[in-house]
C-alpha cells in the first residue's frame, strides 16, 4: 500500500479516535483494545521490512515502545471515568492533552537521542510508537474502568 495513503489512513483514524474520547464514548473492550492492535501490527509489519535493522535498533525500538506505553498509561490516568446509563464512559480532558503533548515531546527527544545513538530512522515505525501509547492508556482506562465496579459498555453489533 503507499505509504502515504495508508498514513493518511492512521491519521484519520487516530484523529477520529480522539475526537470520539473528547466528546465522550462509552468503553467496551473492543473500542478501547483494536485500534492499538491494529496499529501495533502495522508497526511490526514495516520492522520487519526495514531491511537494514539491526540488534541495536530493535533495542531501542523496544525501548520506546516501553517508555510509549507508560506515557500512554499516565494519559489513561487522567482520563475522566463516569457511569451513563448504566455503562462506563470516558471522556479526554485538557490535563490529558497537556499529557500528550509531554508525551509527544518526551518521545520526540527519546527519538533523537536514540538516532544520535546509532539507531536507523526507519526502524521507528510510527505506527508502532502511537499503537503502544493507544495500548498504555487502554490498559489503564480498562483498569480503572474495571475497579470503579461500573460495568463496560455492551459491544454494539456491527453489521
Amino acid at each position: 500500500m503507499n505509504e502515504w495513503l495508508l498514513a493518511g489512513l492512521i491519521l484519520a483514524a487516530v484523529v477520529a479516535v480522539v475526537v470520539k474520547r473528547l466528546r465522550g464514548e462509552e468503553v467496551n473492550v473492543r473500542d478501547l483494545f483494536v485500534p492499538p492492535a491494529v496499529l501495533i501490527t502495522i508497526g511490526v509489519i514495516a520492522l520487519a521490512k526495514a531491511e537494514e535493522a539491526t540488534g541495536t535498533d530493535l533495542m531501542w525500538t523496544g525501548a520506546g515502545a516501553l517508555l510509549g506505553c507508560a506515557l500512554g498509561a499516565l494519559r489513561g490516568a487522567t482520563v475522566q471515568l463516569s457511569s451513563r446509563n448504566g455503562a462506563l464512559w470516558q471522556r479526554y480532558t485538557g490535563r490529558t492533552f497537556g499529557v500528550a503533548v509531554i508525551s509527544l515531546l518526551a518521545m520526540a527527544g527519546f527519538g533523537f537521542l536514540a538516532v544520535k545513538m546509532g539507531m536507523h530512522e526507519n526502524a521507528r515505525p510510527v505506527q508502532l510508537a502511537i499503537g503502544v501509547s493507544f495500548l498504555g492508556e487502554a490498559l489503564a482506562v480498562g483498569y480503572r474502568g474495571r475497579t470503579s465496579g461500573t460495568p463496560f459498555a455492551p459491544e454494539r453489533r456491527r453489521i
